[in-house]
C-alpha cells in the first residue's frame, strides 16, 4: 500500500496506544495492514485488552492519518466473543489475536494468543445430519429460483444468496469456517484454492454475461456427495406420530 504523505501503520498503531492507551495490560494491530492487503480506505484494526475495562466496546475514530477501529476488551471478556464467533463459525475476533502484531505486551498475549489459535486449529463445532439437511434443502430451493429466473434485476440478487449458501454449504460439511463479504472468498482459498477459483469464475460468468451453467454445475457439485438436490420428502417442524 501506499504511504506516501501518511503514517506507516505499525507506526500509527503504536502512536495511537502510547496517546490513547498508555496503561493497558496488552494491545495488537491486526487486520488488512498486518497481512499486507491495506488499501485506501483501509482503516486499523487494533485489539486493546485492559483489565481495569468494565466489559467490551469498540470505537471509531481518525487518528495519525488513519481510520482506526478499536476493540477494547478486559482479561475475560474476550472469551465471550471467541465462543460467539465459534459458534456461528466466523472467527473474526480469534483471527484478529492469533495475526496480530504485538504493540504493548506486560506479559498476557500469549496465553490470549494461544487460545485463539487452539480454537482456530479445532474448526468450528460439526453440523448435525439434521443441520446439513436443513441447509441441503434451501439450497436446493435457492438453486431451483435461480434456474427458474428469467428476470435479470431478480436474478443478480439471487445470484448472490446463492453464492453465499453454496459457499457456507462446502465449507461447512467439510468442517471448515465460514467468512462474510470478502472473508468468503479467502474462507474457500484456505479451504481449496482450486474450488475457490472455480466458485469465482462460475458467478464472474454469469454477472458479466448472465451465463448461468458453471453456477448450476459448481452447485450440484456440492450438492452431490449429499444425494444431489432435495425436495421429496424434506419436512420441518412436523410433529412425529
Amino acid at each position: 500500500m501506499e504511504t506516501t504523505d501518511k503514517t506507516a501503520p505499525l507506526e500509527a498503531a503504536r502512536k495511537f496506544i502510547d496517546k490513547f492507551f498508555p496503561e493497558c495490560d496488552g494491545a495488537l494491530l491486526a487486520g488488512s495492514a498486518v497481512r499486507g492487503e491495506a488499501t485506501a480506505t483501509s482503516d486499523l484494526d487494533i485489539l486493546v485488552f485492559d483489565s481495569k475495562a468494565i466489559g467490551s466496546y469498540r470505537e471509531s475514530l481518525i487518528a495519525f492519518d488513519w481510520p482506526v477501529e478499536v476493540f477494547i476488551h478486559n482479561l475475560t471478556s474476550y472469551r465471550a466473543f471467541f465462543q460467539s464467533d465459534a459458534e456461528r463459525a466466523r472467527p473474526s475476533m480469534p483471527r484478529m489475536v492469533a495475526e496480530g502484531i504485538v504493540l504493548r505486551d506486560t506479559g498476557i498475549i500469549d496465553a490470549i494468543r494461544q487460545e485463539a489459535q487452539d480454537l482456530l486449529a479445532n474448526g468450528p463445532q460439526e453440523w448435525t445430519a439434521a443441520a446439513i439437511r436443513t441447509k441441503h434443502y434451501f439450497l436446493t430451493d435457492t438453486l431451483d429460483d435461480f434456474i427458474g429466473c428469467s428476470d435479470r434485476a431478480e436474478g443478480i440478487f439471487i445470484a448472490g444468496a446463492l453464492a453465499e449458501a453454496i459457499a457456507e454449504f462446502e465449507l461447512r460439511t467439510n468442517g471448515r469456517w465460514i467468512g462474510v463479504s470478502k472473508w468468503v472468498v479467502r474462507s474457500l482459498k484456505e479451504y481449496d484454492k482450486q474450488f475457490a477459483s472455480r466458485f469465482v469464475e462460475a458467478f464472474d460468468d454469469y454477472y458479466r454475461d448472465g451465463n448461468k451453467e458453471k453456477v448450476i454445475e459448481l452447485a450440484d457439485t456440492v450438492l452431490r456427495p449429499h444425494g444431489g438436490r432435495l425436495f421429496e420428502g424434506f419436512s420441518m417442524g412436523k410433529e412425529q406420530e
